[in-house]
């Protein structure tokens, strides 16, 4: 199994992983690897909202699975419950060195950055014409991802960026999803306008010196890879949390699209570009994330080579997956513990009474009816 994110919800329920809500933060409650009593009881209930919309997910794929199975009479397939507690491995796309620290089980597998080739690929004429003529001072790419049409924005934010970029010494690479030079919103020199650009390879170009982003994991990851550091413009699910993690641990800057300045756009990208400490953290962070013993490519290879030759691997699993709720957070062995205390307290609160009464001779009274006697 693939999965898009780091170790969480989904994830963990295939892989049997445990779910540390005291200290592993949900990114949409916060970055912060210490999180204080609301954030972690904000934590706790949106994690327990996850399971519980995940239990209800595989019942409802459940049913529609059996009823398939049931269509076309295939005896021989497992159930879908059967399925999914069989699952060897989870690669998930992430990697320890971004945080949080948390524990994995064996069969999960980090695979952080795999989509970044180990050799960048040729750019086609124009665009490496245009970064090979930044060398003078730089270059910066703008994206907003595959799910954002920059082409589509207000009118205004598209007229504040394009007014700030044109006023750079810096080349701009655009990422501009309609091709007719007609509807670009000018015509600077420093400019280029690209329906598709190879981001992994753009940010390898020794001439790159800033990413303005949207702030998708993929895009935060290429951008962390190649020491380029960033200034975040998100827009929504993951987006603001990875940014804001981004201007945490001083990868870059953060900026609400939606409303910010022609003044706010040009004093941050000028901020980004013209302190060092921004690049020096990133790239330090760089080199830390990519010292492993394998790549991750590689990591897939082996793993998946791993399973095979043991037959789906079943000693890398996880009890948990063959546990209910109760089981997994040992509600019934607590139910049992409180349950003996309770027995052994009236046992032994019966055998003092009894003690009292022979020795003195009289009855033991709770402190409600001694209470209830003295007011009378």
């Amino acid at each position: 199994m693939s999965w898009s994110a780091g170790p969480f919800w989904v994830a963990n329920s295939f892989a049997g992983n445990p779910t540390e809500v005291s200290y592993v933060p949900n990114i949409m409650v916060t970055t912060e690897s210490e999180m204080n009593f609301l954030q972690r009881l904000i934590n706790f209930l949106i994690n327990g909202a996850f399971s519980i919309i995940e239990s209800i997910s595989c019942y409802h794929y459940g049913n529609f699975y059996d009823e398939y199975v049931q269509e076309f009479n295939l005896k021989d397939m497992p159930s879908f419950d059967d399925m999914r507690k069989n699952v060897s491995l989870v690669f998930c796309n992430s990697h320890f060195s971004e945080g949080p620290i948390r524990p994995n089980v064996p069969a999960i597998v980090e695979i952080g950055g795999i989509q970044i080739k180990d050799k960048p690929d040729p750019l086609e004429p124009k665009l490496k014409e245009f970064l090979d003529n930044s060398s003078k001072h730089g270059a910066i790419l703008f994206s907003m991802g595959s799910n954002v049409k920059v082409s589509t924005l207000d009118p205004k934010i598209i007229k504040t960026l394009y007014n700030v970029f044109s006023k750079l010494k810096q080349n701009v690479l655009w990422k501009w999803e309609d091709p007719n030079p007609a509807s670009f919103p000018g015509n600077s020199k420093n400019i280029l306008f690209s329906k598709w650009i190879p981001q992994d390879d753009v940010l390898a170009h020794k001439n790159m010196k800033l990413f303005v982003t949207h702030g998708g994991k993929g895009s935060v990851v290429e951008s962390q890879y190649h020491g380029i550091p960033m200034i975040g413009l998100p827009v929504f699910g993951d987006q603001p949390g990875n940014i804001d993690k981004i201007v945490k641990v001083g990868y870059g800057l953060k900026l609400d699209y939606k409303t910010m300045t022609e003044q706010e756009l040009s004093t941050a990208v000028n901020e980004v570009l013209n302190n060092p400490s921004y690049a020096a953290n990133v790239k330090k962070f760089a080199d830390t994330y990519k010292d492993r013993p394998l790549s991750a490519r590689e990591s897939v290879v082996f793993w998946t080579e791993y399973v095979i030759r043991h037959h789906g691997a079943p000693h890398l699993q996880s009890p948990l997956v063959h546990m209910n709720v109760i089981q997994q957070y040992s509600i019934d062995v607590l139910a049992v513990i409180f349950g003996a205390l309770y027995i052994v307290y009236r046992i032994s609160k019966l055998c003092i009474c009894f003690v009292w009464r022979k020795v003195f001779g009289k009855k033991c009274k709770s402190k409600a009816k001694a209470k209830k006697s003295k007011k009378e």
